[in-house]
């Protein structure tokens, strides 16, 4: 099947206070000029009102109105991406890149590159790639570029290039190669700036059995090159790869079904195992990092079945222990989990084979529950999910059936 593997703040909380209703002032008489040693003129006091007595002349507060969760249409794409990523830059545009033009695995790659504006809620092209890319990564550098590395490609072997996209101009620039191809991979900003890029396959439609790498590999944006780093216990494609609050990085599952995970520690270079989840996830699955620094892991396709697993968990960095939850309403596998400014999950689509939900649901750690939520107008598969700095999720593309140019935007709605 494909190279997606999921790889992207409001519920506001309302505060119904009451103000305390204030006298306004009386007019006092207008006073002329003052000599400058002579007697200032003095201002009538405002008269005194009884503790207790309505003022008529406040205006009563009124609760702002509380709305529900909702989708709304968007601008459709320039160009259907499916397969493709979504990069949140700084000054709050969406950057899609590459992925693939239509529903068939040897179809066309695409070079093609836009910016969703949400002020404007449109899409603008912008300077394509220098090389057309799917099962690639997509990083935000700390100087705003944003770092693409990688790609199937239909041949024997991956790509190992990598570029640079510039917000400012628009333009893309080819930086240091990697050491090796890959094509669903991961990529990772660590906490001194590098970018920590693990694993991948050299295949793009073999993900059980076929050809996965253990290695890995650091870049450094300073100076535009690829250094080897140590790799993996295992060989890993379609895994998970999340940045703790300790600045260290969690790798779970992947074809291969391994139930172990595994950290690698930035400052000595070297992976250590970290205790073995409770179900399996295979590939497709999501890894959320929550705002108390445990990690939410979602849904799958664990064994040969190819089924959609409902099944999550929780990583605790702290014991190194993983607790089995709830599972969710729905079997999901290559879908989205996107943190929203209120500590919840929103886990939308999905399906690696069979047909996508349309449906959505909410995880709340405070209470280890899944709730349903608004549905989005369709079924996504191969699609992206991110977070605006309005606090809605922008959802685009689509790969159920064949790719599609449409977006829409979840509102967390202020209700609960």
């Amino acid at each position: 099947m494909s190279g997606l593997f999921a790889a992207s703040l409001l519920s506001a909380v309302i505060l119904l206070g009451c103000a305390s209703p204030s006298a306004s002032p009386s007019s006092s008489p207008a006073a002329s000029m003052s000599p400058s040693f002579g007697p200032s003129a003095v201002a009538s006091p405002t008269p005194a009102r009884s503790i207790g007595t309505p003022d008529p002349t406040a205006v009563p507060s009124t609760p702002p109105a509380i709305t529900a969760p909702a989708w709304h249409a968007t601008g459709n794409m320039v160009t259907p991406h499916a397969f493709h990523t979504a990069t949140l830059l700084r000054d709050g545009q969406v950057l899609v890149a590459g992925g693939l033009i239509n529903d068939r695995l040897d179809g066309q790659v695409s070079a093609s590159a836009e910016l969703y504006d949400p002020s404007s809620a449109s899409w603008t092209a912008t300077g394509e790639m220098i090389g057309a890319r799917w099962g690639h990564t997509t990083t935000l550098l700390p100087d705003g570029k944003v770092l693409v590395a990688g790609s199937y490609i239909n041949s024997s072997d991956p790509l190992d290039s990598a570029e640079l996209y510039d917000p400012s101009s628009g333009r893309w620039t080819a930086t240091g190669n990697m050491n090796a191809g890959r094509g669903g991979h991961t990529a990772t900003l660590l906490p001194d700036g590098r970018v920590l890029v693990v694993g991948g396959a050299a295949e793009d439609t073999r993900l059980e059995g076929g050809p996965r790498s253990a290695s890995a590999e650091l870049y450094d944006p300073r100076s535009g090159t690829w250094s080897a780093a140590r790799s993996m216990t295992e060989a890993r494609i379609g895994h998970s790869a999340t940045l703790l609050p300790d600045g260290s990085v969690l790798v779970v599952g992947g074809s291969g079904n391994f139930l172990e995970a595994e950290l690698y520690h930035p400052s000595s270079g070297r992976w250590t195992a970290t205790g073995s989840t409770s179900t399996l996830q295979g590939v497709g699955h999501t890894a959320t990092l929550l705002p108390d620094g445990r990690v939410l892991v979602a849904g799958g396709n664990p064994g040969s079945e190819w089924y959609p697993a409902a099944t999550a968990e929780l990583f605790d960095p702290d014991s190194g222990r993983w607790t089995a939850l709830t599972s969710m309403n729905t079997g999901r596998g290559g879908h989205t989990a996107t943190l929203l400014s209120d500590g919840r999950v929103l886990v939308v689509g999905g399906a690696l084979f069979g047909d996508a939900p349309a449906t959505a649901e909410l995880f709340d750690p405070s209470r280890g529950r899944w709730t349903d939520t608004a549905s989005p107008a369709g079924a996504r598969f191969a699609f992206t999910a991110t977070l605006l700095l309005d606090a809605q999720v922008l959802l685009a593309g689509d790969y159920n059936d064949n790719s599609r140019a449409s977006a829409e935007l979840y509102d967390p709605g202020s209700g609960t």
